[in-house]
């Protein structure tokens, strides 16, 4: 297949890119820069594939981009913890999936792969699954993510061929834009992430999001939904694995689920009057609040994805993290070697 993409030089993009280039198809990206592809592909191997550059906002790029392609991956968004960007992500994150899911559709595109996130289906009405309701977020990043997927759901019900992913907290290696899932290794492998309150976090291995991305590229099997999830621990049994794995004792104490919610808010109003960005901020503690167990079960049926097993995802991770210069070889412990 000849698969537009998205987002190709974004974490999840770049793995997934490989991943499909590995199963035979040709891709084409749309891109905001060239000199955002050399760093997210080069670590993957691949050589420089057909580029448009421009804006997922700007329905000329878009169109130049999926003009000749078979399918389309979409998994470009605007991701920060940060508010002082609610607007940049609110407006973003939604229009393009709307330009984007329409302007594949009117060109008869199918597959139609939007990349959501469990975030869009918070607050969690028990386990997530592919049929759960669409969330009612309140912070800035997850509530965009459930309105792009507001979005996508009625493209589906249209009968249009979209296929949504649901991954997890994304861990693993060679990110680009080193992003929140490997800044919170980072900072745990630093000791500087204490005070965590309870709850799960459904944690997937990106290879495993690429992966099911691949097995998805199929035409004529219609609307479908997957989560894309391998793993369910708290936050604080996810790091006192990172420190087993390490060979260190990465201990956290229980914060009750307000206080942390509370200081994140009064790390944002500081952020926001100082005009930087802190490691703390209201939405990670409200997503493990606010959070559930995750069931990937019909992925694994569908598609026959075998998920990575926990402690090799977090292993590769830390390995990456050292080799990358983002921690020391005290931090990375019995892994540095």
């Amino acid at each position: 297949m000849r698969v537009a993409i998205t987002g190709g030089t974004g974490f999840v993009g770049s793995h997934t890119v490989r991943a499909l280039v590995e199963a035979g198809h040709d891709v084409k990206l749309l891109v905001r820069s060239r000199s955002r592809l050399e760093p997210a592909l080069r670590p993957h191997g691949l050589e420089t594939p057909a580029v448009v550059v421009g804006d997922v906002t700007d329905r000329r790029a878009v169109e130049e981009t999926i003009d000749g392609s078979d399918a389309l991956l979409h998994a470009a968004n605007v991701f920060s913890f940060d508010p002082r960007r609610a607007d940049e992500m609110g407006t973003t994150n939604a229009r393009s999936t709307e330009l984007i899911l329409d302007a594949s559709t009117r060109a008869g595109l199918d597959p139609i792969i939007h990349v959501s996130s469990f975030v869009a289906l918070l607050p969690a009405k028990g386990r997530l699954t592919p049929e759960s309701d669409v969330g009612s977020p309140a912070p800035a990043y997850s509530r965009s993510k459930a309105a792009a997927e507001r979005i996508a759901r009625s493209f589906q019900e249209d009968g249009s061929p979209v296929v949504i992913t649901y991954p997890g907290s994304v861990w693993g290696p060679d990110d680009p834009h080193f992003g929140e899932s490997n800044r919170l290794a980072q900072r745990a492998l630093r000791g500087r992430f204490r005070l965590l309150n309870a709850g799960p976090l459904p944690v997937t291995d990106v290879r495993d999001v690429a992966a099911a991305h691949a097995a998805v590229m199929e035409a004529g099997r219609g609307p479908r939904r997957y989560v894309v999830v391998g793993h369910s621990p708290s936050v604080r049994a996810l790091i006192a694995r990172l420190g087993e794995v390490s060979g260190r004792n990465l201990w956290s104490i229980r914060t009750p689920a307000q206080l942390a919610m509370a200081t994140g808010r009064a790390a944002d109003r500081a952020g926001a009057r100082f005009g930087v960005e802190l490691s703390l901020n209201h939405e990670s503690p409200w997503l493990l609040a606010n959070g559930a167990e995750a069931d990937s079960t019909e992925t694994i049926r569908d598609l026959g994805i075998r998920f990575t097993a926990l402690d090799t995802t977090l292993a590769d991770t830390v390995r990456w993290l050292y080799r990358a210069g983002h921690i020391t070889r005290r931090q990375a412990g019995a892994l540095a070697d």
